[in-house]
């Protein structure tokens, strides 16, 4: 598996997270990842075969070709099909809202087709993307899409946008009444806000972004048991760090550095 991450052009390094690219050739026997709860969406451009995904009830969904994939709240699992060759713009929390034509909240756990999102200029996009071989000329095309669409920056609530910010700065450990209450915004109101700009609660922000610091930490050091990693990140005892990682992850803590986690671990940083 081959990946590559590129940064955004200073234009839109408010919106973008990152570029990244992944590369495999089709496997005897393709295996099974298991993508986590983040808080950041996707727009994905398979150049390879569909990626299938898997959802609870054991059916599967085949993805479109090109799409954005909302907010994810839940464990997702996906399997490639043949060769992986995608080519992706990673988003930061909020940050797809100024190019959204679409409800945030419908798109959750969702697959949703450029066409679908952006009619005719998806549909165009779409086009001219597949025919690119070279990432340089695939960030070109998309930069010069997305500043095009960015005909309203200030979509985004400036008040939102600040709590977002302080939830990352904090590694998600903020209590969400004190959130409110720093933002002069009634915990509602905040909630109302979020739901729009990020197609999240804060509190589900929180515990993704907390989530995601013991993953990183996780993967960066040592631990003698897990009440250290608890107590570290603020959970109440072991008991519930246990549940909540078993929530995001699907899986224990013991069982976490397993294969079909290697897709994921790509993303914790």
């Amino acid at each position: 598996m081959k990946y590559n991450s590129f940064e955004p052009s200073a234009n839109l390094k408010d919106y973008v997270k990152c570029y990244w690219t992944l590369y495999e050739e089709a496997q005897a026997a393709p295996q099974t990842q298991r993508i986590l709860p983040d808080g950041c969406m996707e727009m994905i451009f398979h150049f390879g075969d569909h990626f299938k995904q898997i959802n609870t009830e054991g059916d599967n969904i085949i993805q479109p070709r090109c799409f954005v994939f909302g907010q994810i709240t839940k464990t997702l699992e996906i399997a490639p099909t043949g060769v992986t060759d995608i080519f992706s713009v990673r988003f930061h929390p909020g940050g797809f809202l100024p190019f959204a034509e679409f409800p945030l909240n419908e798109m959750e756990n969702r697959a949703v087709p450029l066409t679908k999102l952006f009619g005719e200029s998806g549909k165009v996009l779409e086009k001219q993307m597949l025919k690119l071989a070279d990432t340089p000329l695939k960030i070109a095309l998309i930069e010069e899409f997305l500043l095009n669409q960015l005909s309203k920056p200030q979509a985004a609530d400036l008040l939102a946008k600040r709590s977002v910010d302080l939830i990352m700065e904090l590694n998600g450990q903020l209590d969400i009444g004190t959130l409110s209450e720093q933002m002069k915004l009634s915990r509602r109101s905040l909630e109302r806000k979020f739901s729009k700009i990020i197609g999240l609660s804060p509190k589900e922000l929180s515990r993704m972004v907390r989530m995601q610091s013991v993953l990183r930490s996780l993967f960066a050091n040592n631990y003698e048991n897990l009440t250290d990693i608890a107590y570290e990140f603020n959970y109440f005892d072991q008991a519930h760090f246990i549940n909540d990682f078993k929530e995001f992850t699907g899986v224990s803590p013991k069982k976490f550095f397993s294969n079909n986690l290697k897709m994921a671990s790509l993303f914790i940083d």
